[in-house]
């Protein structure tokens, strides 16, 4: 079985991370986002991943490439000239995704996080017969979202709304399809939207199904949803009764710690927060809700809650980071500074504090 992940571009919206490597490469839960999804798909049997990118796939491919060896899987890239947008990229694929079999394939937005119930997925696809098959999830606030209006016994796609002005229902498109080898003739080489163009097409056909997902999703494509989508992926974890979740007195609530990671006296650290390898948080440091990068120091007494600290960095004493800081590579925040919203890019050193939320360049 193979599978499509659609990369996409620059990830602008989590810079600065993105300024030192791709979007899919960025750490979530202390592992590439990309990973989490190629891990669920070799796990239920794919043998094939196509990343459909349009920007650096070199550093792509050569960071993929222990992993390829690890998982056994084969990764392979499929680059476009020009951005294709969300169906453009499978006409491209096309001779990469068809071996013959007449198998369906996986299609993957690669910001999506959830549980990945894709075993569920493919039985519901050969149960209904139809062409296609796409993940739903609720939301409280659909019309922020484009709406899936289906019948909620059979799961039949009735129709899309696009930011209903009124309820139509609470079902938005997951970014997680299944796919027959047949949909690819509906699909031209050209700039296209799987959503507006391929899907409302073959729903007016009565071919296409929608399954609601079960348990969490998020899209983690900004700094915002990142943090949230933290947050759910940990209570999953906590659900299953993970032994990869931190225990000890000085953790609160969900907390992942890498195994190289060192952490002095006194600190309390948690709830929903990820520490990565190499890291090393001195004594009586307070985290809460915040991600913490490969190889970054936290000195004494500093306080980080809802924010991101990019690798290699570094937190002086008594500092003070929250409202959704982010701190891009090797980036060096003084003593007993504060920074309240700041975004600094790379290679930065800080020696003042940020006061309200912006860009330090």
């Amino acid at each position: 079985m193979k599978a499509l992940i659609l990369v996409g571009g620059f990830g602008t919206r989590l810079r600065p991370l993105t300024l030192s490597v791709p979007k899919p490469l960025v750490d979530f839960a202390n592992k590439p986002m990309i990973l989490h999804q190629i891990e669920a798909l070799k796990a239920i049997g794919v043998t094939e991943v196509v990343l459909a990118i349009n920007y650096q796939p070199e550093i792509m491919l050569n960071f993929l490439k222990e992993f390829e060896k690890k998982l056994d899987i084969k990764i392979t890239c499929s680059q476009e000239t020009e951005p294709l947008g969300t169906a453009g990229p499978l006409a491209l694929a096309r001779d990469k995704l068809i071996d013959g079999s007449g198998e369906p394939f996986f299609v993957l937005n690669s910001d999506v996080i959830s549980e990945y119930p894709l075993k569920e997925m493919i039985n519901f696809h050969k149960g209904h017969g139809g062409e296609a098959s796409i993940m739903v999830t609720k939301v409280d606030e659909p019309s922020k979202y484009g709406v899936v209006v289906m019948e909620e016994t059979t799961g039949k796609v009735e129709k899309f709304v696009e930011k209903p002005k009124i309820f139509v229902g609470n079902k938005i498109n997951a970014g997680i399809y299944l796919l027959n080898p047949s949909v690819l003739n509906r699909i031209e080489l050209r700039p296209t939207s799987i959503e507006k163009e391929v899907f409302p097409k073959i729903a007016a056909e009565d071919k296409l199904y929608a399954m609601v997902l079960p348990g969490f999703w998020m899209d983690i494509g900004q700094p915002k949803d990142y943090i949230t989508g933290l947050r759910l992926y940990l209570d999953s974890l906590r659900k299953k009764s993970s032994t990869e979740l931190a225990a000890g007195s000085h953790f609160v609530g969900n907390v992942l710690v890498d195994e190289s990671a060192v952490i002095g006296d006194g600190c309390l650290i948690g709830p929903d927060v990820a520490i990565g390898p190499g890291c090393i948080i001195e004594s009586g440091v307070r985290l809460s809700r915040c991600t913490i990068m490969r190889g970054v120091r936290i000195k004494k007494h500093a306080c980080i809650s809802g924010s991101i600290i990019g690798w290699h960095s570094t937190v002086g004493k008594w500092a003070r980071v929250e409202n959704m800081t982010i701190l891009g590579e090797d980036v060096h925040l003084g003593d007993e500074v504060y920074s309240n919203g700041g975004v600094v890019l790379p290679h930065k050193e800080i020696k003042s504090s940020i006061l309200k939320p912006e860009i330090v360049m």
